[in-house]
């Protein structure tokens, strides 16, 4: 998996791309939340158009990303979800605890 991270402003676009998985992706993308969070960088959107599968440990992740962020009272949104990506968030309920957005312009304009 491969994350690039770009500003708009006061929030970070994190653009993730490949699969979220055990041992790789989901380190990755908590490497990347963390950098950011380090950063004092708290309002985050997760673009996950890129993004073809997300297994268990990438599910637990997203949601523990989320949990640190509170805590640093920030947010973290999640864009473009793929149909496959966007299956299992649905299942298992996600999209109920996340923001979910299609258009980049409206998650950078609900912070």
């Amino acid at each position: 998996m491969k994350a690039t991270v770009r500003q708009h402003g006061k929030v970070s676009v994190v653009e993730l791309t490949g699969k979220i998985t055990i041992g790789e992706g989901d380190v990755r993308m908590r490497e990347t939340i963390e950098s950011l969070l380090k950063e004092g960088r708290t309002q985050i959107v997760l673009n996950l158009k890129g993004v073809s599968y997300m297994d268990s440990a990438g599910i637990g992740e997203l949601v523990a990303c989320k949990k640190r962020t509170a805590e640093k009272q920030g947010q973290i949104k999640l864009l473009n979800p793929s149909g496959r990506v966007y299956d299992v968030l649905s299942l298992t309920k996600l999209v109920d605890v996340f923001e979910v957005f299609k258009d980049e312009r409206d998650a950078l304009a609900s912070f």
